[in-house]
């Protein structure tokens, strides 16, 4: 790397609070790597909302760069399988938790996390993307896997005007499912319905408690970021031999449910991680992406923010009040 400062957020942890600012800082700062990556874009997500605001223990040592996602060009490589030029993906692998992460004009990776930009893509889409898509391609990509198809039945999204919740939608409704979307926000209804909803429920439907181990069939499948107990209504409602593909929890990491709808109605929980899933399956993910997410959904559901802007929309990741994605400009730190 040239002898060039650059730009970054920069978490520092001051008599138990988290500080976060954006710095110089002089390449020597960068931890170790074999790939230097020139970053372009980066973006936001409810795990970094957790690491900027001090709010969950994300980072495990400070200072710190958060990022769980970025998107630019090689710049320097150890690997042969990397140029420089080249135009590359990263997300997970624990970059901006363990390693420092996406939200600086630079980043020093390790190879193996690398993704070649998925033809089809260019950087900005490719964080309009980012972990959150990744995550409900995998999501898809698991009801399939279980035989959930288009024509089976209602399929529920939950947290649909989320980061998650709004490409699971756009991909399942370009799929031809039945989507339901699922929201606490009466204002995103429009929105929801331009990427495909063909219905919207209220969260507090799916987020009130039950007493009985089984409700009505209504699901044939959902995608779940919520968590809690809008995770435990939907596997008491989902129909036999239906799966629940669930991603996060923003409503809470209990599960308080029974056996019942696993013996008596065969249905499957299916468990997605994007942070370690392994290269093969990921690549596959970002070429179903390419293809299977129309590129004016893609401009609906994504703000494009400079750097300065993410510790205020940090807190309001957290609070719900962000739609779709929200793509970090690397390019233009002022």
């Amino acid at each position: 790397m040239s002898t060039e400062s650059f730009k970054a957020l920069v978490l520092r942890q001051v008599d138990d609070q988290v500080q976060a600012n954006v710095e110089t800082l002089p390449p020597e700062a960068l931890p170790a790597g074999d790939v230097l990556v020139r970053v372009a874009y980066s973006s936001l997500n409810y795990k970094d909302g957790l690491a900027i605001t001090g709010t969950g223990k994300v980072i495990r040592n400070y200072p710190a760069v958060p990022g769980i996602d970025l998107a630019g060009t090689v710049v320097e490589s150890n690997r042969p399988e990397f140029r420089p030029g080249d135009a590359v993906v990263v997300t997970g692998w624990g970059i901006g938790e363990r390693h420092w992460g996406g939200l600086a004009e630079f980043a020093r990776v390790q190879g193996d996390w690398l993704v070649p930009l998925p033809a089809g893509l260019n950087l900005q889409q490719a964080m309009a993307v980012g972990t959150a898509g990744l995550t409900a391609m995998l999501c898809v990509m698991a009801l399939e896997e279980h035989g959930v198809k288009p024509g089976a039945g209602d399929v529920a999204v939950t947290g649909a005007a989320g980061g998650v919740g709004s490409v699971a939608v756009a991909i399942l409704a370009h799929l031809g499912y039945n989507v339901v979307a699922s929201s606490g926000r009466a204002a995103l209804h429009p929105y929801l319905e331009s990427l495909g909803a063909k219905q919207i429920i209220d969260r507090s439907v799916l987020a009130t408690p039950s007493g009985r181990p089984l409700e009505t069939e209504r699901w044939a499948g959902a995608v779940d970021s919520v968590g809690g107990e809008t995770l435990a209504a939907l596997l008491r409602s989902t129909r036999y031999g239906g799966t629940v593909a669930a991603c996060g929890l923003a409503g809470g990491s209990a599960l308080n449910t029974t056996v019942f709808p696993f013996i008596l109605r065969g249905v499957s929980l299916a468990g997605v991680d994007s942070v370690m899933c392994p290269t093969p399956r990921r690549q596959t993910a970002w070429e179903r992406l390419a293809r299977d997410l129309p590129a004016g959904v893609l401009e609906r559901i994504t703000q494009v923010v400079p750097l300065r802007e993410v510790p205020a929309l940090s807190q309001q990741i957290l609070k719900g009040e962000v739609r779709g994605r929200v793509v970090v400009d690397l390019q233009h730190v002022d």
